[in-house]
């Protein structure tokens, strides 16, 4: 390798310009399906262990194929992993077109839909996670991470969000049908990504030559070995269950119970996408001010602490106020929790550790979202109560902790070769 170390870079650059613009096309089709899912659940259903159900097998496939897909985006070409996803996606949403347009669609077929949706988002999501440090510096990974989660808010909520709820009440064939488009182009954009984002600089200190039956444990060992990944593993996975139990009947609470026109539901959602931009903006400054780690956990007590409110007091004010501050925070945390991590994973093992971390902190909350559609038949304030309060002593309990979690560019993973290696950046 080159002896003199280069300049700590200052700009993300133009790879990550190109990563960053298909993740937006990507980022259209998926707030469209987050938007659509729920209200045709609604339509087909008001049983709120039914709706809370839809929830949990939108992530009930990160229990089953985190780690399978995990591996394949390890021993694969990223960028075709990112294009078979949204492929994948793009089929199904005209499935979704098909059933709603010839009056088919039923609570069991959109259960379905969402499950294979969600056995596509394992293979994006790890996918996108994996190249973003192939070609960004470890110092600017809170800010790559904060410029894609600012823009998939931007698209979801602020375009996605209301485009979707508004033509519900025109025809709901306009946003399924651009759904469809979404994801084709998202899967064309994504071979256009450059050769940095493929993640085959780390092949040759990989393990692509062992039987990939064999690699099923590698995430778990390497998160088993680390005394620190593995508590904030199981911490951020019980929070997501408190959060999961907390929102997974939020739609009802927020149409049925406040009140709120069902047209106006994706405009209303724009309170948690303003919080989260606020989050996002915020993540990198509090960083550099307090520390990755005390910013974490300040940010866990008041994204849960925000849970209670409404649940207290069942207003629209008090809905729209817990939105925002709770997406605020939540941000902050996705974003440096995200950062640490990346700095910490070799690159080869990107995919499978993600699966791995991902199979326990999504693959449970499927359990939070049907324990949450329980608790809603005693009280449907009774999740956000509960689940609120749940997550805020979690978060009081390891503040400790928490605080003492390093910086992204404090940690050495062992790759020798960075993103700003001219071999890696051609």
């Amino acid at each position: 390798m080159s002896g003199a170390p280069a300049a700590a870079p200052t700009r993300l650059g133009p790879e990550f310009a190109k990563l960053f613009t298909a993740n937006l096309t990507w980022s259209l089709g998926d707030g469209i399906a987050k938007i659509a899912a729920p209200l045709l659940a609604v339509q087909l259903t008001t049983d709120p262990v039914l709706i809370s159900g839809v929830a949990a097998l939108s992530m009930l496939p990160w229990l089953l194929f985190a780690i399978p897909a995990g591996i394949l985006i390890d021993r694969v070409d990223r960028r075709v992993a990112l294009a078979a996803a949204n492929s994948v996606r793009a089929i199904l949403a005209l499935g979704l077109l098909v059933l709603v347009a010839t009056s088919s669609l039923t609570i069991v077929w959109l259960c379905v839909l969402i499950f294979l949706y969600g056995v596509g988002e394992t293979i994006y999501d790890g996918s996108v996670r994996a190249v973003v440090p192939s070609i960004v510096a470890k110092p600017l990974l809170p800010r790559a991470n904060s410029r894609i989660e600012a823009g998939e808010l931007i698209v979801q909520n602020f375009l996605s969000g209301p485009f979707t709820s508004l033509l519900f009440a025109v025809s709901v064939l306009i946003p399924l049908g651009t759904n469809v488009a979404a994801f084709a182009v998202a899967a064309g954009l994504a071979l256009a990504l450059p050769r940095a984002a493929s993640g085959r600089q780390y092949a040759a200190s990989g393990s692509s030559t062992q039987p990939w039956y064999r690699q099923f444990a590698d995430g778990y060992r390497f998160i088993w070995g680390n005394r620190m990944l593995v508590t904030l593993w199981f911490l951020s996975s019980f929070v997501g269950l408190c959060f999961t139990a907390a929102t997974a009947t939020w739609v009802l609470f927020v149409v049925d119970h406040l009140g709120l026109d069902e047209a106006l539901f994706g405009v209303f959602m724009l309170t948690g996408a303003a919080g989260g931009l606020l989050g996002s903006a915020l993540a990198q400054p509090l960083k550099e001010r307090l520390g990755a780690g005390r910013a974490m956990g300040l940010a866990t007590i008041v994204a849960s602490l925000s849970l209670v409110l409404p649940g207290l007091v069942p207003q629209l004010w008090a809905a729209a106020v817990s939105g925002f501050v709770s997406a605020m925070a939540l941000l902050v945390w996705n974003i440096l929790v995200m950062s640490l991590r990346q700095s910490i994973i070799p690159g080869r093992l990107l995919g499978r550790v993600h699966g791995s971390w991902r199979t326990l902190l999504w693959g449970i909350m499927p359990l939070g979202a049907v324990l949450g559609g329980l608790l809603a038949r005693i009280d449907i304030t009774l999740p956000l109560v509960a689940g609120g309060a749940a997550a805020t002593v979690a978060g009081l309990v390891f503040f400790r902790f928490l605080s003492r979690l390093p910086n992204p560019e404090d940690v050495d993973n062992g790759d020798e070769a960075g993103p700003t290696d001219p071999l890696v950046q051609s």
